[in-house]
């Protein structure tokens, strides 16, 4: 369901008055604080999943959260269920498949994925209920989110949070240089075990918001943008978070005024910001110099 089949909002041009307008209704409050909630979650995990390069893990565990929602939705009860239940449970089969070599555990990757999408389909079809449940699925939505589900989202937010700001410091090491940091006595195992397990619950909160084809799109975008612009670890960190919020917020806006669904507004807000941050380093970038971006040397410092 979209906002446009039962009411058609226009864009004045009057910013506080068009605000104000978006949030006399409780539901669009409860989407705004939602949004905010998951795109700060889905930075800063994101963050690291760029840095470890680990966007195929991410577009796994985010590919999977469609079919734990169709089955929740199927057996009666709240997709929330599904989406957590699945995605926490795709990333530790991820990380029981780490210790194989690097094609193996692609493709066995890739193989499960490919089956569990199917099932998800099979979910949808012995569905009876509104079509638009695909869609919402798919792509996110911003109505009918509750005052209670903001609280979920706050509660998992802080504690993903909670536990990245613990072993941020020794993941970072680990994700620059894994054999130096196990050398140095630093649980690089189960540091990769922990943080993939933030990733599921970090995927399961944002595909809420933008959807399961989507999720994976806020949670890497604004990542690369940063992490482009800039190798110094807490300025790429705190411009993540800014750019995925901007995005969120951004994509919330537009949806609001259209008929389109939310989770292409804030794709496409945030690879806005890729294209012209990839742009402008490539204007700045002396020609024949290729230029990385987070050097392990300057991470390290």
């Amino acid at each position: 369901m979209l906002l446009a089949d039962t009411a058609a909002p226009a864009w004045s041009w009057n910013l506080i008055g068009d605000f104000q307008q978006m949030w006399a209704y409780p539901f669009m409050v409860n989407a705004f604080r939602a949004g905010a909630i998951t795109a700060v979650v889905s930075a800063v995990v994101g963050w690291f999943v760029v840095l470890r390069r680990q966007t195929f893990a991410a577009h796994t565990v985010s590919a999977v959260a469609f079919p734990g929602a169709a089955g929740a939705v199927l057996l009666g009860v709240s997709a929330v269920y599904g989406y957590f239940a699945l995605c926490v449970a795709a990333a530790l089969v991820i990380a029981a498949l780490r210790g194989s070599g690097d094609h193996e555990e692609s493709a066995l990757t890739g193989t499960v994925q490919a089956f569990l999408l199917a099932s998800g389909f099979l979910f949808i079809a012995l569905y009876k209920g509104l079509l638009e449940g695909p869609q919402t699925i798919l792509f996110g939505t911003f109505l009918g989110i509750t005052s209670t589900q903001v609280t979920v989202l706050a509660g998992v937010g802080v504690g993903v949070l909670a536990v990245l700001a613990l072993i941020g410091r020794p993941l970072l090491f680990a994700s620059i240089d894994p054999q130096v940091a196990a050398g140095r006595g630093v649980p690089v195992r189960a540091l990769s075990v922990a943080f993939l397990v933030l990733l599921g619950a970090a995927t399961a909160e944002a595909s809420q918001i933008t959807g399961t084809l989507l999720v994976f799109a806020l949670m890497v975008i604004p990542a690369a943008t940063a992490q482009t612009i800039t190798a110094r670890p807490g300025l790429s960190l705190a411009l993540a978070v800014s750019l995925a919020f901007a995005a969120t917020w951004l994509g919330l806006t537009a949806a609001y005024y259209s008929p389109y669904p939310l989770g292409f507004f804030v794709t496409s807000f945030a690879f806005a910001g890729y294209v012209i941050a990839r742009g402008m380093r490539a204007l700045h970038t002396p020609r024949g110099r290729i230029a990385t971006p987070l050097p392990a040397k300057e991470v390290a410092a």
